[in-house]
């Protein structure tokens, strides 16, 4: 690959990491809920899942307007939707048990946390549905931007949890592998130089 020029599927321009990308499939539908400013944005991991996971759409959030397109995917009855969201008072946590002859519906907010709470305050719509809290057994080894909060996850890092909460490891393993990828060359390539 040129240095003159970014891979155009995985964005790199000197470190490019498609060797890593696996192709991946689920028995859950995954749906990242992509706040605008994560569009284009050299850290964010939805675009991760979006690319390996056949199963995974990404949705643009608007304030304003819902969107018709999970609105669509929300009514039907064929599906399971869960939120991907921290319990609150109004709002207590669910334990995931799979529905008989549903598919599992996962909605994860791609955004910062700050970014994510406004999401969820600003559409009532997400507020009907079941709020499905993880509780990751490591913590996250996503340190590419300032204000982590300590026990949360990047988008990947929940996709690659919820695979695991489905019993496909062997996904989550592969899922896991090119999330590992994207973080061990991330500086290198932001720097400029191969590694």
């Amino acid at each position: 690959m040129s240095t003159e020029s970014s891979c155009p599927n995985c964005g790199f321009r000197f470190n490019c990491i498609c060797h890593a990308q696996p192709t991946l499939h689920s028995r859950g539908h995954f749906i990242l809920l992509t706040h605008d400013k994560e569009f284009g944005k050299a850290t964010n991991t939805g675009q991760l899942m979006a690319r390996s996971l056949s199963g995974c759409q990404q949705i643009r959030w608007s304030r304003t307007e819902p969107p018709q397109a999970l609105l669509d995917l929300l009514a039907d009855d064929t599906l399971q939707p869960w939120l991907l969201f921290p319990a609150d008072d109004q709002h207590p946590a669910v334990p995931f048990q799979a529905a008989t002859n549903k598919k599992p519906l996962f909605i994860l907010l791609d955004a910062t946390w700050q970014e994510a709470r406004k999401m969820v305050r600003k559409s009532p719509w997400l507020a009907r549905l079941p709020r499905l809290s993880l509780q990751p057994e490591q913590l996250s080894g996503y340190a590419l931007r300032r204000n982590q909060q300590p026990g949360h996850l990047c988008t990947c890092e929940t996709g690659i949890a919820l695979l695991t909460l489905l019993d496909e490891s062997h996904q989550a393993a592969a899922l896991q592998h090119y999330f590992d990828a994207f973080l061990h060359i991330f500086h290198a390539e932001q720097s400029g130089h191969k590694r």
